[in-house]
């Protein structure tokens, strides 16, 4: 599939989800994929976001804990050993808050954003402050820290279905060797063995458009933290899907549409 054919079927979706909403939620979710095995080698289906997407623009910069969306580091190239995670590294994913107080923010909250966009009534406030030596869309600095090498550790903002990666779970994109942490999540990522990769930019994203890359990862996230940010959500299907898979429920969630 396209990158452009892709970005067409999430802004239908999109669209799609706000009529199916006032409808009671009509909009089918997307077809129910069987998990990824978790191993720490993976080949992963990517597509890429931004911040000023017509579908995100009700969130601004925000993931789905209440914090700010972040770009990854520069790409490093490929990953010339994998190996195992390094004692720093796994501490420096560790020291990320997995949530904040901003987690309980209800679903219905981020419904309603959403809506006001798609009808004009875009908050300009959420978005990255411009100065005269950055521009509006430049993200904020990542998480960072020091591995074993000296060199710098940045994890950029990755969206994904929380019951195959959750929360919290850190990963190495291979081909480039950017460091990703998953903190966010979407309707069209429901069921499916795609993680969405944040990105500063519309061209970036464009560029990245969809790739089945080899990820390792670092650090799987916490399925407890992953319920109990969800299950006071769980009222829109999307994330009642996520709920039943992580409560080992998987017929159920495939279900669930």
């Amino acid at each position: 599939m396209s990158a452009r054919v892709f970005r067409l079927i999430r802004s239908v979706v999109a669209t799609a989800a706000v009529l199916g909403l006032a409808a009671c939620g009509s909009t089918p979710l997307p077809k129910y994929e069987t998990p990824l095995a978790r191993t720490r080698l993976q080949t992963v289906r990517t597509t890429a976001y931004t911040h000023t997407e017509s579908d995100h623009l009700a969130y601004g910069n925000r993931n789905a804990l209440g914090t700010t969306l972040r770009a990854a580091g520069p790409s490093s190239g490929a990953s010339e050993d994998p190996g195992v995670p390094t004692a720093s590294e796994v501490s420096v994913a560790r020291a990320i808050p997995v949530a904040s107080s901003a987690a309980t923010e209800s679903e219905e909250a981020r419904r309603v954003a959403f809506l006001r966009a798609t009808a004009g009534d875009v908050p300009v406030a959420r978005a990255t402050a411009a100065t005269p030596a950055r521009s509006t869309t430049q993200p904020m600095t990542a998480p960072r820290g020091i591995d074993s090498s000296g060199r710098e550790v940045v994890y950029g903002s990755a969206a994904a279905d929380w019951s195959r990666w959750p929360v919290g779970t850190t990963f190495r994109v291979q081909t480039s060797g950017q460091l990703y942490r998953v903190d966010d999540y979407g309707f069209a990522l429901s069921g499916r063995n795609t993680i969405d990769l944040y990105t500063p930019t519309k061209g970036a994203m464009n560029q990245w458009g969809v790739r089945t890359v080899p990820i390792e990862i670092l650090q799987w996230g916490d399925d407890q933290e992953s319920l109990r940010i969800l299950r006071p959500r769980q009222s829109y299907r999307h994330i009642r899907r996520m709920v039943l898979e992580l409560e080992g429920n998987p017929r159920a969630a495939a279900r669930v549409n």
